[in-house]
Protein backbone atom coordinates (compact mmCIF):
# COMPACT_ATOMS: atom_id res chain seq x y z
CA UNK A 1 0.00 0.00 0.00
CA UNK A 2 1.15 3.56 -0.58
CA UNK A 3 2.57 6.27 1.57
CA UNK A 4 0.60 9.51 1.22
CA UNK A 5 2.74 12.64 0.72
CA UNK A 6 2.36 16.09 -0.84
CA UNK A 7 2.80 16.00 -4.62
CA UNK A 8 5.71 18.48 -4.52
CA UNK A 9 7.67 16.99 -1.61
CA UNK A 10 11.27 16.62 -2.89
CA UNK A 11 11.45 13.02 -1.62
CA UNK A 12 8.69 11.99 -4.03
CA UNK A 13 10.84 11.75 -7.18
CA UNK A 14 13.53 9.72 -5.39
CA UNK A 15 10.99 7.32 -3.91
CA UNK A 16 9.21 6.86 -7.23
CA UNK A 17 12.55 6.20 -8.92
CA UNK A 18 13.11 3.39 -6.39
CA UNK A 19 9.60 2.03 -7.13
CA UNK A 20 8.34 2.90 -3.63
CA UNK A 21 4.55 3.12 -3.80
CA UNK A 22 3.69 6.77 -3.09
CA UNK A 23 0.34 8.51 -3.47
CA UNK A 24 -0.46 12.20 -3.65
CA UNK A 25 -2.89 13.74 -1.18
CA UNK A 26 -5.63 14.28 -3.77
CA UNK A 27 -5.70 10.63 -4.81
CA UNK A 28 -5.51 9.38 -1.23
CA UNK A 29 -8.57 11.40 -0.24
CA UNK A 30 -10.64 9.48 -2.78
CA UNK A 31 -9.93 6.12 -1.10
CA UNK A 32 -12.54 4.90 1.39
CA UNK A 33 -10.15 3.33 3.90
CA UNK A 34 -8.74 4.24 7.28
CA UNK A 35 -5.09 5.28 6.78
CA UNK A 36 -2.56 5.41 9.58
CA UNK A 37 -1.47 8.89 10.64
CA UNK A 38 2.23 9.08 11.49
CA UNK A 39 4.04 12.20 12.72
CA UNK A 40 7.78 12.50 12.02
CA UNK A 41 9.54 14.91 14.38
CA UNK A 42 12.57 15.63 12.21
CA UNK A 43 15.44 17.05 14.27
CA UNK A 44 18.18 16.13 11.80
CA UNK A 45 20.00 18.99 10.02
CA UNK A 46 19.72 17.38 6.56
CA UNK A 47 15.96 17.19 6.73
CA UNK A 48 15.22 16.22 3.12
CA UNK A 49 17.62 13.25 3.30
CA UNK A 50 16.04 12.09 6.57
CA UNK A 51 12.53 12.51 5.14
CA UNK A 52 13.46 10.28 2.19
CA UNK A 53 15.07 7.63 4.40
CA UNK A 54 12.11 7.32 6.75
CA UNK A 55 9.44 7.58 4.05
CA UNK A 56 11.19 4.77 2.15
CA UNK A 57 10.80 2.48 5.17
CA UNK A 58 7.25 3.55 5.99
CA UNK A 59 6.27 3.06 2.35
CA UNK A 60 7.21 -0.63 2.50
CA UNK A 61 4.05 -1.54 4.42
CA UNK A 62 0.63 -3.04 3.61
CA UNK A 63 -1.34 -0.02 4.86
CA UNK A 64 -1.80 3.54 3.65
CA UNK A 65 0.19 6.00 5.75
CA UNK A 66 -0.47 9.72 6.04
CA UNK A 67 2.56 11.73 7.12
CA UNK A 68 2.82 14.91 9.20
CA UNK A 69 6.31 16.44 9.30
CA UNK A 70 7.14 18.32 12.49
CA UNK A 71 10.06 20.66 13.25
CA UNK A 72 11.29 22.49 16.31
CA UNK A 73 9.45 25.79 16.30
CA UNK A 74 12.16 28.27 17.29
CA UNK A 75 15.25 26.45 16.04
CA UNK A 76 16.89 27.97 12.96
CA UNK A 77 17.88 25.30 10.43
CA UNK A 78 21.08 26.05 8.53
CA UNK A 79 20.85 23.11 6.12
CA UNK A 80 17.23 23.22 4.97
CA UNK A 81 15.57 26.17 3.28
CA UNK A 82 12.96 28.21 5.09
CA UNK A 83 10.66 27.72 2.07
CA UNK A 84 10.82 23.91 2.44
CA UNK A 85 10.12 24.07 6.17
CA UNK A 86 7.24 26.51 5.69
CA UNK A 87 5.68 24.41 2.92
CA UNK A 88 5.92 20.93 4.41
CA UNK A 89 6.35 21.21 8.19
CA UNK A 90 4.20 22.01 11.18
CA UNK A 91 5.14 22.61 14.81
CA UNK A 92 4.06 21.30 18.18
CA UNK A 93 2.02 24.40 18.96
CA UNK A 94 0.02 23.95 15.75
CA UNK A 95 -0.53 20.17 16.04
CA UNK A 96 -1.32 20.13 19.75
CA UNK A 97 -4.61 18.37 20.35
CA UNK A 98 -4.38 16.12 17.29
CA UNK A 99 -4.16 12.35 17.73
CA UNK A 100 -1.68 10.15 15.82
CA UNK A 101 -1.39 6.42 15.35
CA UNK A 102 2.39 6.65 15.43
CA UNK A 103 5.23 9.08 15.90
CA UNK A 104 8.94 9.00 15.06
CA UNK A 105 11.38 11.29 16.87
CA UNK A 106 14.70 11.40 15.04
CA UNK A 107 18.23 11.94 16.22
CA UNK A 108 20.07 15.25 16.19
CA UNK A 109 23.77 16.24 16.21
CA UNK A 110 23.60 17.70 19.72
CA UNK A 111 24.51 14.69 21.83
CA UNK A 112 27.65 16.28 23.32
CA UNK A 113 25.50 19.04 24.81
CA UNK A 114 23.61 18.59 28.05
CA UNK A 115 19.95 18.09 27.29
CA UNK A 116 19.02 21.42 28.87
CA UNK A 117 21.57 23.18 26.64
CA UNK A 118 19.66 22.21 23.48
CA UNK A 119 17.71 25.26 22.34
CA UNK A 120 14.49 23.32 21.74
CA UNK A 121 14.69 21.07 24.82
CA UNK A 122 11.61 22.50 26.56
CA UNK A 123 9.58 22.14 23.39
CA UNK A 124 10.77 18.56 22.89
CA UNK A 125 9.92 17.66 26.49
CA UNK A 126 6.40 18.97 25.96
CA UNK A 127 6.11 17.02 22.72
CA UNK A 128 7.33 13.79 24.37
CA UNK A 129 4.76 14.20 27.14
CA UNK A 130 2.12 14.93 24.51
CA UNK A 131 3.02 11.70 22.68
CA UNK A 132 2.09 9.62 25.73
CA UNK A 133 -1.45 10.96 25.67
CA UNK A 134 -2.05 11.56 21.96
CA UNK A 135 0.05 8.95 20.11
CA UNK A 136 -0.56 5.21 20.02
CA UNK A 137 3.08 4.12 19.48
CA UNK A 138 6.34 6.07 19.29
CA UNK A 139 9.81 5.33 17.90
CA UNK A 140 12.76 7.29 19.29
CA UNK A 141 15.93 7.20 17.15
CA UNK A 142 19.58 7.77 18.20
CA UNK A 143 19.79 11.07 20.16
CA UNK A 144 16.01 11.06 20.20
CA UNK A 145 16.21 7.73 22.07
CA UNK A 146 18.69 9.19 24.55
CA UNK A 147 16.44 12.22 25.06
CA UNK A 148 13.38 10.03 25.59
CA UNK A 149 15.09 7.70 28.06
CA UNK A 150 16.39 10.68 30.02
CA UNK A 151 13.09 12.56 30.08
CA UNK A 152 10.79 9.62 30.80
CA UNK A 153 13.05 7.47 32.99
CA UNK A 154 15.94 9.63 34.21
CA UNK A 155 18.55 7.54 32.37
CA UNK A 156 21.39 9.81 31.31
CA UNK A 157 23.78 9.45 28.37
CA UNK A 158 27.52 9.04 28.88
CA UNK A 159 30.39 10.33 26.77
CA UNK A 160 32.36 7.65 24.92
CA UNK A 161 36.18 7.71 24.73
CA UNK A 162 35.84 7.78 20.94
CA UNK A 163 32.98 8.03 18.48
CA UNK A 164 30.85 4.91 17.94
CA UNK A 165 31.03 4.95 14.18
CA UNK A 166 30.29 2.12 11.76
CA UNK A 167 27.95 -0.82 11.16
CA UNK A 168 27.72 -3.29 14.02
CA UNK A 169 26.12 -6.72 14.63
CA UNK A 170 23.30 -6.92 17.17
CA UNK A 171 21.72 -9.80 19.06
CA UNK A 172 17.99 -10.31 19.60
CA UNK A 173 17.29 -10.80 23.32
CA UNK A 174 13.57 -11.51 22.93
CA UNK A 175 13.06 -13.46 19.72
CA UNK A 176 9.32 -13.78 20.35
CA UNK A 177 8.62 -10.07 20.55
CA UNK A 178 6.48 -9.11 17.53
CA UNK A 179 8.91 -6.33 16.60
CA UNK A 180 11.42 -9.05 15.64
CA UNK A 181 9.04 -11.22 13.59
CA UNK A 182 11.12 -12.66 10.73
CA UNK A 183 14.47 -11.43 12.11
CA UNK A 184 17.65 -13.46 12.00
CA UNK A 185 19.50 -14.11 15.27
CA UNK A 186 22.01 -11.41 14.29
CA UNK A 187 21.21 -8.19 12.45
CA UNK A 188 23.25 -5.11 11.53
CA UNK A 189 22.69 -1.42 12.15
CA UNK A 190 24.72 1.75 11.54
CA UNK A 191 25.76 3.89 14.52
CA UNK A 192 27.19 7.39 14.58
CA UNK A 193 27.35 8.87 18.07
CA UNK A 194 29.69 10.19 20.75
CA UNK A 195 27.59 9.05 23.71
CA UNK A 196 25.95 5.87 24.95
CA UNK A 197 23.19 4.51 27.14
CA UNK A 198 24.61 2.02 29.62
CA UNK A 199 23.25 -1.50 29.81
CA UNK A 200 23.21 -1.57 33.61
CA UNK A 201 21.01 1.54 33.73
CA UNK A 202 18.44 -0.04 31.43
CA UNK A 203 18.39 -3.38 33.26
CA UNK A 204 18.02 -1.63 36.62
CA UNK A 205 14.83 0.15 35.58
CA UNK A 206 11.70 -1.98 36.15
CA UNK A 207 9.73 -0.27 33.38
CA UNK A 208 12.21 -1.02 30.59
CA UNK A 209 12.95 -4.07 28.45
CA UNK A 210 16.33 -4.46 26.73
CA UNK A 211 15.25 -6.08 23.47
CA UNK A 212 18.54 -5.97 21.55
CA UNK A 213 22.20 -5.21 22.19
CA UNK A 214 25.62 -5.53 20.60
CA UNK A 215 28.93 -6.71 22.06
CA UNK A 216 30.54 -3.83 20.17
CA UNK A 217 28.07 -0.93 20.22
CA UNK A 218 26.14 -1.76 23.40
CA UNK A 219 22.46 -1.05 24.00
CA UNK A 220 20.49 -1.07 20.75
CA UNK A 221 16.70 -1.36 21.19
CA UNK A 222 14.83 -0.67 24.43
CA UNK A 223 11.07 -0.86 24.96
CA UNK A 224 8.90 0.77 27.57
CA UNK A 225 7.29 -2.22 29.30
CA UNK A 226 4.08 -0.29 30.00
CA UNK A 227 3.67 1.53 26.69
CA UNK A 228 4.23 1.08 22.98
CA UNK A 229 7.40 3.14 22.92
CA UNK A 230 10.70 1.98 21.40
CA UNK A 231 14.13 3.54 21.84
CA UNK A 232 16.69 2.71 19.10
CA UNK A 233 20.25 3.95 19.63
CA UNK A 234 21.37 3.57 16.00
CA UNK A 235 20.26 4.53 12.50
CA UNK A 236 18.66 1.65 10.65
CA UNK A 237 17.14 4.24 8.29
CA UNK A 238 20.54 5.34 6.93
CA UNK A 239 21.33 5.20 3.22
CA UNK A 240 24.28 3.22 1.92
CA UNK A 241 26.46 6.32 1.68
CA UNK A 242 25.37 8.24 4.79
CA UNK A 243 28.34 7.20 6.93
CA UNK A 244 30.69 7.75 3.98
CA UNK A 245 29.48 11.33 3.53
CA UNK A 246 29.99 11.98 7.22
CA UNK A 247 33.48 10.44 7.17
CA UNK A 248 34.71 12.33 4.10
CA UNK A 249 33.19 15.57 5.39
CA UNK A 250 35.17 15.33 8.62
CA UNK A 251 38.35 14.28 6.80
CA UNK A 252 38.03 17.32 4.55
CA UNK A 253 37.57 19.55 7.58
CA UNK A 254 40.61 17.90 9.23
CA UNK A 255 38.51 16.86 12.21
CA UNK A 256 39.50 13.83 14.33
CA UNK A 257 37.57 10.96 12.75
CA UNK A 258 38.36 7.27 12.38
CA UNK A 259 37.18 5.19 9.46
CA UNK A 260 33.71 3.70 10.13
CA UNK A 261 34.04 0.09 11.27
CA UNK A 262 32.71 -2.84 9.21
CA UNK A 263 31.64 -0.46 6.45
CA UNK A 264 34.04 -0.01 3.53
CA UNK A 265 34.99 -3.37 1.94
CA UNK A 266 38.50 -4.21 3.10
CA UNK A 267 38.55 -0.90 5.01
CA UNK A 268 39.25 0.74 1.66
CA UNK A 269 37.41 4.10 1.52
CA UNK A 270 37.75 4.20 -2.26
CA UNK A 271 35.36 1.22 -2.53
CA UNK A 272 31.61 1.76 -2.20
CA UNK A 273 30.13 0.33 1.00
CA UNK A 274 27.95 -2.76 0.88
CA UNK A 275 24.61 -2.45 2.70
CA UNK A 276 24.04 -5.12 5.35
CA UNK A 277 21.14 -3.53 7.26
CA UNK A 278 18.44 -2.67 4.70
CA UNK A 279 16.38 -5.90 4.93
CA UNK A 280 16.08 -5.80 8.71
CA UNK A 281 15.33 -2.07 8.65
CA UNK A 282 12.38 -2.68 6.34
CA UNK A 283 11.26 -5.60 8.50
CA UNK A 284 11.48 -3.60 11.72
CA UNK A 285 9.37 -0.73 10.39
CA UNK A 286 6.84 -3.12 8.83
CA UNK A 287 6.52 -5.02 12.11
CA UNK A 288 6.12 -1.77 14.05
CA UNK A 289 3.38 -0.50 11.76
CA UNK A 290 1.62 -3.86 11.68
CA UNK A 291 1.87 -5.26 15.22
CA UNK A 292 2.20 -2.11 17.34
CA UNK A 293 0.11 0.35 15.33
CA UNK A 294 -2.29 -1.04 12.71
CA UNK A 295 -3.45 -4.13 14.61
CA UNK A 296 -4.10 -2.28 17.86
CA UNK A 297 -4.83 1.39 17.21
CA UNK A 298 -8.49 2.44 17.64
CA UNK A 299 -10.44 2.78 14.42
CA UNK A 300 -11.42 6.27 15.51
CA UNK A 301 -8.23 8.22 16.08
CA UNK A 302 -9.94 10.45 18.62
CA UNK A 303 -10.20 7.39 20.88
CA UNK A 304 -6.40 7.19 21.21
CA UNK A 305 -5.35 7.84 24.79
CA UNK A 306 -2.70 6.93 27.35
CA UNK A 307 -1.34 3.39 26.83
CA UNK A 308 -0.67 1.64 30.11
CA UNK A 309 -1.71 -1.88 29.29
CA UNK A 310 1.74 -3.39 29.90
CA UNK A 311 1.99 -4.97 26.45
CA UNK A 312 5.48 -6.40 25.89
Amino acid sequence: MPINIPADLPARSKLEEEKIFVMTEDKAESQDIRPLHIAIVNLMPTKIATETQLLRLLGNSPVQVNITLVKAENHVSRNTSAEHLERFYTTYSKMRGQKFDGMIITGAPVEQLRFDEVDYWDELKALMDYSREHVFSTLYLCWGAQAGLFHHFGIDKHLLPEKMFGVFPHLVNDRYNPIFRGFDDVFFMPHSRHTEIRRADVLAHPDLLLLSESPDSGVCIVKDRNRRQFYITGHMEYDADTLAKEYFRDVQRELPIKMPKHYFPGDDPTRPPLVSWRAHANLFFSNWLNFYVYQETPFEREAIGPDRNGQA
